[in-house]
């Protein structure tokens, strides 16, 4: 029986040092959406019609065999929350995971756009995230976005009984884990190193 924690927020709010954070802590397998979006590019090139449909298969493939092999996976993405088709697919999630007698966790971080745009530059990101490594148009993006999708949910709107919210404005990755396992009383798992994070 596979878990999956989904943790969501608008770009550069930190949900990957949050998730990896989360990963250590709860021996958890993680994928970031980047995973599969960094892999797409290379092979099909950038928001072309066979990356963006080899980056749907990757995503859903793995999710079918972490619920095939019981392995809990955190998720980071990000959601555009006035788009109907959005809760459709994060719903599709749950419906997967718990119909296979696991459990779903959301969790949504928020932080300010000083904050999001100053993460946004930062060396381990751009480390990790190819993509990102142009910051002009990066940093362009993150505000185009911002203005034109809500990418967090309004105040008193809960989209799933397990829905946390979380301000990470000031909070470290692992201050913020931390309150995940203690909301959800998560457990640990009793795992090898080489076989949640391998090569990471």
């Amino acid at each position: 029986m596979a878990n999956l924690i989904v943790v969501c927020g608008p770009q550069a709010v930190g949900k990957m040092t949050v998730a990896e954070s989360l990963r250590d802590k709860l021996r958890y397998n993680m994928m970031m959406n980047h995973d599969s979006i960094e892999v797409s590019d290379r092979i099909f090139g950038f928001a072309t019609p066979a990356q963006k449909e080899f980056n749907a298969f990757f995503r859903r493939k793995a999710f079918e065999l972490a619920v095939k092999h019981d392995v809990d996976l955190i998720f980071t993405y990000v959601c555009a929350f006035e788009i109907k088709e959005e809760r459709d697919y994060l719903t599709g999630l749950k419906d997967l995971f718990e119909s296979n007698g696991g459990n779903f966790y959301f969790v949504e971080l928020s932080a300010d756009l000083d904050t999001r745009l100053a993460r946004n530059e930062t060396p381990y990101r751009l480390e990790r995230k190819a993509s990102k490594r142009d910051v002009t148009w990066s940093r362009a993006n993150l505000l185009k976005d911002a203005e034109k999708h809500r990418l967090n949910s309004n105040e008193g709107e809960y989209w799933f009984e397990n829905h946390l919210k979380i301000d990470n404005t000031d909070l470290l990755p692992g201050q913020v884990a931390d309150m995940v396992i203690e909301a959800f009383r998560l457990q640990p798992n009793d795992r090898d190193e080489k076989e949640y994070r391998f090569g990471v």
